[in-house]
């Protein structure tokens, strides 16, 4: 299919099932979910909601630009949370990631669970 490309990067950890870190199609970069994974090691790095958060959006960072693309560039994005309770605990990381003013779309569920035992998981939609 020549009106795709697979992304993949060492950059980030290697998917961990049968999905691909990112695809470009149709101008845009449609990154999968990530958690709090070292790249290096591909273990789960723990931690409170705001330091999975970070790696997460570090994380998503480096398939971006495995892309050719950025965090600027986002159009949207999804963030799943195992509870509410940690909603301002990650927003207060994603606002430095994303400015308000310049902060793309978002939506925001509490879902039983995520791999790993991860408190947070985000993927997005941005602009090859």
């Amino acid at each position: 299919m020549s009106d795709r490309r697979i992304v993949a990067t060492e950059g980030a950890p290697k998917a961990i099932g049968p999905y691909s870190q990112a695809v470009i199609a149709g101008g845009f970069v449609h990154c999968s979910g990530q958690v709090a994974l070292d790249p290096a090691s591909g273990a789960f790095l723990g931690g409170d909601v705001a330091a999975q958060t970070e790696r997460v959006l570090r994380n998503l960072s480096a398939v971006l630009a495995a892309a050719g693309s950025d965090l600027s560039r986002v159009v949207k994005c999804n963030v799943y949370l195992t509870t509410m309770d940690h909603f301002a605990a990650m927003n207060e990381v994603y606002a430095k990631h994303f400015p308000q003013g310049a902060a793309p779309a978002r939506a925001t569920v509490a879902v039983a669970g995520l791999p790993k035992g991860a408190l947070v998981e985000i993927d997005c939609v941005a602009l090859a």
